[in-house]
């Protein structure tokens, strides 16, 4: 690799990085300020949690349509100008909610915003595993995570010291500047390679036409279950499973975000490394999922929660999530380059937006079996149809990327 190239790769990991970093800023704010935002603007206790839901609902439906929107237009048009249209969007969006005075405008802005939302990563993913060699991109994917999961910690710590008004209207300000660092950018090698033939771009179709094909598209989707119902579930609403676990002290929500991330981020750091030791992706997911489906065990069944046990507990769920960046690589490097964005963007989004799924389930069970009893069969739900549809797809460490799907 070049001089010249090398600069390229590495401007791409730092803005690829950076924009996930606000992407998370702003996808996880709202879970951050649920509470106290809802209460000013009226919402009685007892309704905090079913409004939460749907407001988040409305969020995670935003992303499924702006994952297959931007996913399309990163083949059809390029990875770049998903990167730009995205980012103005829910900047725009989030700066929009620091205005709103009302529930039903709260739920739909948030709703804008997840389309915004929603193109970011798969196109950043996308634009640092083709401009990569397939023996380093792995390192690529792991920094890009590590660095913008961090976001999550960036959004507690300023909802614990501003407004939440304030906190949207900081996160809408940094997706701005972030538009001066992507001028620099050069376009994907393979994707203007591509251009030149006349294979079809971005026709979302093929991924349904062909049953093969759509079975892997959807392995791809399944595998990431479990990381959204702990981050959704277990510590959004970790108010209300603190009081079913006799906590005598109010736990924070906002907390548990901050810690759950940066167990994350240390997660994602540790498998990306364990991928390329082990030279396997799939190795890595299935100790990551059995680690899930521990640390979803402990924190159901720790009775007499305090906020330090909490503090703990969020940190053991995050890490043992921490394979976000390893799943999404596997999504990327299942597809050829015509379908590579399509499939990049909407699988993580589609994994976001199952979250709506996945409430609508634990608020059913909770309904019949009580809190407790209800994280436990959706969440182990989640981590065995993950570790069926992980069985069902090929490793792909090493594998060449420059092919087309026909």
């Amino acid at each position: 690799m070049n001089q010249t190239n090398q600069r390229n790769v590495t401007l791409i990991i730092i803005v690829a990085a950076l924009g996930y970093f606000v992407d998370i800023y702003d996808l996880i704010l709202f879970s951050i300020v649920r509470v106290k935002s809802l209460k000013e603007l009226g919402v009685v206790d007892a309704d905090l949690l079913d409004i939460g839901a749907t407001i988040m609902n409305s969020q995670m439906i935003g992303m499924l349509v702006g994952g297959v929107l931007w996913g399309i237009l990163g083949d059809k048009r390029g990875r770049l100008s998903v990167l730009f249209g995205s980012i103005i969007l829910y900047s725009l969006a989030n700066i929009a909610n620091g205005f709103v005075t009302d529930v039903t405008a709260y739920t739909v802005i948030r709703f804008i915003a997840g389309i915004g939302l929603a193109g970011e990563l798969g196109a950043g993913i996308t634009l640092v595993t083709e401009n990569m060699s397939k023996e380093k991109r792995g390192y690529g994917t792991m920094i890009v995570a590590g660095v913008g999961l961090l976001g999550a910690v960036a959004a507690a710590l300023i909802a614990g010291h501003y407004t939440w008004q304030t906190s949207y209207f900081i996160g809408g300000g940094m997706g701005l500047l972030l538009l001066l660092l992507r001028v620099g950018l050069a376009e994907s090698g393979m994707f203007k390679e591509l251009k030149e033939t006349a294979h079809q771009r971005g026709n979302i179709l093929m991924l349904f036409n062909d049953k093969k094909r759509f079975k892997k598209y959807l392995y791809c989707i399944l595998i990431g279950l479990p990381l959204w119902f702990v981050v959704g579930v277990l510590i959004t609403f970790s108010p209300e499973f603190g009081k079913a676990l006799g906590s005598t002290s109010v736990i924070n929500a906002g907390e548990g975000i901050m810690y759950c991330y940066i167990g994350i981020a240390l997660g994602d750091i540790v498998a990306g490394f364990l991928a390329q030791l082990l030279k396997s992706r799939k190795k890595v997911m299935l100790l990551f999922l059995v680690l899930s489906a521990i640390s979803i065990l402990i924190y159901l069944n720790t009775q007499g929660l305090t906020p330090k046990k909490f503090i703990w507990l969020s940190l053991l769920l995050g890490f043992a999530s921490g394979y976000w960046a390893t799943f999404v690589t596997i999504a990327s490097e299942q597809f050829g380059t015509n379908l590579r964005a399509t499939v990049t963007t909407t699988v993580p989004n589609f994994i976001r937006g199952s979250l709506v799924l996945i409430i609508i389930s634990f608020q059913f069970f909770k309904g019949h079996v009580g809190i407790l009893q209800s994280a436990l069969i959706v969440g182990f739900t989640c981590v065995i149809i993950s570790l069926l549809a992980l069985s069902q797809l090929k490793e792909t460490f090493n594998k060449d990327l420059d092919y087309v799907e026909e």
